[in-house]
């Protein structure tokens, strides 16, 4: 099992919200009305680690150990939500979410497929490591800066405890783990491609709400996240280069196979698609 391991790892670096964060080093001279009303969104977002959690328990029934990872993954992150909500309560109280607001974030998504769902949220984690940091540099009151520096180095926390289930569900189901993880690889390495940003919280998980069916479409701007990276924290093509580098860096040690751009590691994909094709079939 990986758990207990990982639990010792991340109880051993975790922060705590009332010693670890800066708080008396508040400059409100610092704090624009624009910037704090991004931390509410994001404040907000954080919280969709709720239905995001009940949907890897419901899919990963058969996977104890996961499950039992999650426990620790669902409070980091919910964690992450009210030191931001923390944050908007001591220093702009007419911010802070309501719980109607956090309540809308919370609806049931489709089942999908776990090895493609875990591969999902381990590139989330590596996209919202990096938003963080860039939010950290556009910031301009410390105490804000240093809870996004915080939040970002537990992402990376996250994206690596990911990795280890990773590795693992390749050990137990080979070339369709390895399939599914391509798959799902260079779909999040091609931001630069589409016309929306590439996190779980802004895919799609539930056709029969279409189109309010994302999380950033049930906050209450669904416009912001382009907003915010694309005008406040300018999250440019060499910032965008450098989650995909991330991205094909881990898929290499993954896969043990070098992967220098996205084009190599899709006609990777297509040899374990047609590799899977040949095998036979197990009869009905």
């Amino acid at each position: 099992m990986l758990y207990p391991e990982l639990f010792k790892q991340l109880e051993a670096v975790r922060w705590n919200m009332d010693t670890d964060i800066p708080w008396s080093s508040f400059d409100p001279a610092r704090l624009s009305d624009d910037q704090a009303h991004t931390i509410k969104m994001n404040a907000i977002t954080e919280w969709a680690a709720l239905p995001a959690t009940e949907m890897f328990l419901r899919d990963n029934r058969e996977d104890s150990d996961f499950s039992a990872f999650m426990s620790v993954w669902f409070f980091e992150e919910q964690k992450h939500s009210l030191v931001l909500m923390e944050y908007l309560r001591r220093f702009r109280p007419d911010l802070v979410p309501t719980e109607q607001e956090l309540h809308e974030i919370r609806f049931e998504f489709d089942p999908a497929p776990a090895l493609e769902t875990l591969m999902l949220h381990f590139c989330g984690e590596i996209r919202l490591n990096h938003w963080y940091r860039r939010a950290a540099e556009w910031h301009t009151e410390p105490v804000i800066k240093a809870i996004y520096e915080t939040l970002s180095r537990d992402e990376a926390r996250h994206g690596g405890a990911y990795l280890r289930y990773m590795k693992r569900a390749m050990g137990k189901f080979g070339d369709e783990a390895r399939a599914a993880f391509a798959k799902v690889g260079v779909l999040m390495a091609s931001a630069r491609r589409t016309a929306q940003a590439l996190h779980p919280t802004n895919l799609h998980v539930n056709a029969a709400l279409f189109p309010r069916d994302t999380i950033q479409s049930r906050l209450p701007d669904p416009q912001w996240l382009e907003h915010w990276l694309d005008k406040q924290i300018q999250f440019d093509a060499v910032w965008e280069g450098k989650v995909v580098e991330r991205i094909l860096h881990n898929m290499s040690l993954l896969m043990e196979r070098s992967f220098a751009s996205v084009q190599e590691l899709n006609r990777y994909r297509k040899e374990l698609g047609a590799q899977l094709a040949a095998q036979p079939q197990p009869a009905a």
